[in-house]
């Protein structure tokens, strides 16, 4: 099937005639309007509105290569190269997950317990494209930022976001698993993390779109030991960060084995969060 013309209206039907049934209509009228602002620069309003009847050649076809990829279910977000956290626009490729609207729910709980305290040193462990790191440091300026990651791809996304959102931040290539690297690092008021909780057995659940694109590496945990990464970070604590606050994006089936662990670690003030789903999806801490 070819678009009939290169007017907007016939080009919109194009859109959804070609990915119907494969995503529900909500979200296919989502990447029509993502893709008009991002290749032919007209926003919502302005499509809605019919401010423009055509568009170019070129356009024409960036559309059309748009679609035949998401046919193949590559993600939007990696098809335009960007997407939006917590207000903020970011670069986004294959090197990094795209972030997702629950880990926006982890910051503003951050920014909401600690934007009043001053002098503070943050880590964010397992940046990716760096959306964690760079939205504290937005919303508590004068807070300084260290951000890690084992990617040197992933860290060249996450730089590339801190200098196009004027966010301040030191990047560094560091294995928090490699105990030998952890003097290359100062101490911490507040610890935060996202890393891979998705079990190997887990696979089978998730949709192509995430399974066939996004990095396995930042997603998926070993079945025999999905907690390393978690063990790791808190003895981590325990060595370099006396008194710091500690915040995890966590596996909802893990809560329980997660607040025993930091238990037997001697952390105190414990608290699990749900997120907007109802699922266990945060927890936080103290190191006394």
């Amino acid at each position: 099937m070819k678009i009939s013309s290169n007017k907007t209206s016939d080009v919109r039907e194009y859109i959804k005639q070609r990915l119907e049934g494969m995503y529900p209509a909500e979200e296919i009228q989502s990447f029509t309007f993502m893709l008009f602002e991002a290749y032919c620069a007209m926003s919502k309003a302005q499509l809605l509105a019919e401010m423009r009847s055509t568009i170019n050649e070129s356009e024409l076809l960036l559309v059309y290569d748009a679609v035949k990829a998401l046919e193949k279910h590559r993600p939007i977000q990696y098809i335009i190269g960007k997407t939006t956290f917590y207000d903020l626009e970011f670069m986004v490729n294959e090197h990094v997950l795209i972030p997702r609207p629950e880990t926006e729910e982890l910051v503003a709980m951050i920014i909401k317990q600690n934007q009043h305290r001053s002098g503070l040193r943050i880590l964010d462990i397992g940046t990716g494209s760096g959306c964690i790191a760079i939205a504290l440091k937005k919303h508590i300026p004068n807070a300084e930022v260290t951000a890690i990651d084992i990617s040197n791809e992933a860290l060249a996304a996450a730089k590339y976001n801190g200098k196009q959102n004027n966010a301040y931040i030191t990047f560094a290539e560091i294995n928090i698993l490699d105990e030998k690297q952890w003097n290359l690092l100062p101490s911490f008021d507040i610890i935060v993390s996202n890393p891979p909780y998705v079990m190997e057995s887990e696979k089978e659940l998730m949709q192509p779109n995430v399974l066939n694109y996004e990095p396995a590496t930042a997603l998926f945990v070993t079945d025999e030991n999905p907690l390393l990464l978690y063990e790791a970070i808190l003895r981590f604590a325990k060595h370099k960060a006396e008194g710091c606050k500690l915040y995890f994006e966590i596996n909802e089936n893990f809560g329980n084995d997660l607040f025993f662990l930091c238990q037997k670690n001697n952390f105190s003030e414990f608290c699990i969060v749900k997120d907007i789903n109802g699922k266990d999806r945060f927890l936080s801490m103290q190191k006394s």
